[in-house]
């Protein structure tokens, strides 16, 4: 059996390193593991960057599914595993850009919790419990939920931008639906941004010189790209992510400005030209007949372009926020590939309100009145940078 087992992994490990899966998340097999613990499984996947993903079991044979987008599984046969109650593994292409994890089980068992943590490093964690065949089956025939619809692109109506018009911000609750993101004592970081972006729209359009674009209004589940063809069909002006997470080692306290690494434009700019909407990469410039490497150019042009005006924005929104006495984390500017940084021609932030891991920045982020002190930090930040903006580039202010 022993042998027989073994070879069968062996099959399926090959089979899926046969796909020539490739991705702009890479699976770290060193880092990851497949854990039988006797009451149950414990599976942990390590990632190089975070992505959306979706996870549920199916019936006749049992078997657990996982969905992730854009994902490199050709290292799935190095994970280290224990166990008899998982029976093999095999990943393949979903559709374009999303690849598929099959985990074959050998018994009922239903995951008990699924969480992604994205700091200090990214990490999937499944539990599996045993289950008894009934339970089982009434969860592997509940019908997918409307929002595993998985859009390639937002369908927002587009329109010309305007240099004497209000500041377009597209604001970006990270997570939703399908992925909570972090969570702590039963609350999610999905919830926590969803609630906070709504609550900063309206101080946004209380100014007047705002034109607030969200993308999403609620809990649902909205891919990375999708989040950037929302931002173009809005002709945005800036792009804030937001986002509240946690860490299961040290302690890390305060708000965090990230911004896109240097050394993922490349990266980005040809997975891009590789999968995104040729029409919606770079605003008035068509590369729809453009091969990739001339749209690669293209685009590594505009992100260069775009760099300095990034940097002053997080510049802004830090002055901003430390102006305000917010708790800023020891290093309150970083970087990093995050996909939803990518877009080559709109100032982008991923701005970490605080940690879920910290009760005070948890405490925090359930105070109204500290909200309001971050969502007016955050509106004098970007008139601030407005200003700086249009002076430098000749163009009258919001």
């Amino acid at each position: 059996m022993g042998v027989l087992l073994a070879g069968l992994l062996i099959w399926l490990a090959t089979l899926a390193t046969a796909q020539q899966l490739s991705g702009l998340a890479r699976l770290d097999a060193a880092q990851s593991s497949i854990t039988d613990r006797g009451q149950g499984v414990d599976l942990t996947l390590a990632l190089s960057q975070a992505v959306p993903w979706r996870v549920r079991v199916l019936d006749a044979p049992p078997r657990l599914v996982l969905d992730m987008r854009e994902v490199d599984w050709s290292t799935l046969d190095q994970v280290p595993r224990s166990g008899e109650r998982l029976l093999g593994l095999r990943a393949g292409v979903f559709r374009p850009g999303w690849s598929r994890l099959v985990v074959e089980l050998a018994e009922p068992l239903l995951v008990t919790r699924a969480e992604m943590v994205t700091s200090p490093d990214v990490r999937v964690h499944l539990r599996l419990d045993p289950a008894t065949p009934a339970d089982f089956a009434v969860q592997a025939a509940l019908p997918e939920p409307a929002d595993w619809s998985l859009p390639e692109r937002a369908v927002l109506p587009s329109r010309a931008r305007k240099a004497d018009g209000p500041l377009v911000v597209v604001l970006d609750p990270g997570h939703g639906g399908l992925d909570p993101g972090a969570e702590r004592d039963g609350q999610t970081e999905a919830d926590l941004m969803l609630g906070f972006a709504r609550e900063l729209k309206e101080h946004l359009l209380r100014d007047g010189g705002f034109d607030v674009v969200m993308t999403r209004e609620e809990d649902i589940f909205v891919p990375l790209e999708s989040r950037i063809s929302i931002a173009r069909a809005a002709a945005a002006d800036v792009f804030i992510s937001l986002h509240a997470d946690a860490i299961a080692e040290g302690e890390a306290v305060g708000a965090t400005i990230y911004t896109l690494d240097a050394e993922a434009s490349d990266e980005a700019s040809a997975a891009l030209a590789e999968r995104h909407d040729r029409d919606d990469l770079l605003a008035g410039v068509d590369l729809t007949e453009q091969d990739d490497l001339v749209a690669e150019v293209l685009m590594d042009m505009a992100r260069t372009a775009t760099a300095p005006r990034i940097a002053r924005l997080a510049d802004a929104l830090q002055a901003a926020i430390q102006g305000a006495e917010i708790k800023m984390h020891r290093h309150p500017q970083q970087r990093a590939g995050f996909s939803v940084l990518k877009s080559p021609d709109i100032p982008s932030v991923l701005l970490e309100l605080g940690f879920l891991s910290s009760a005070r920045d948890l405490a925090r982020l359930n105070d109204p009145a500290w909200r309001a002190r971050m969502a007016e930090a955050l509106r004098v930040g970007l008139l601030d940078w407005a200003a700086e903006d249009a002076m430098l580039q000749g163009l009258k202010g919001p």
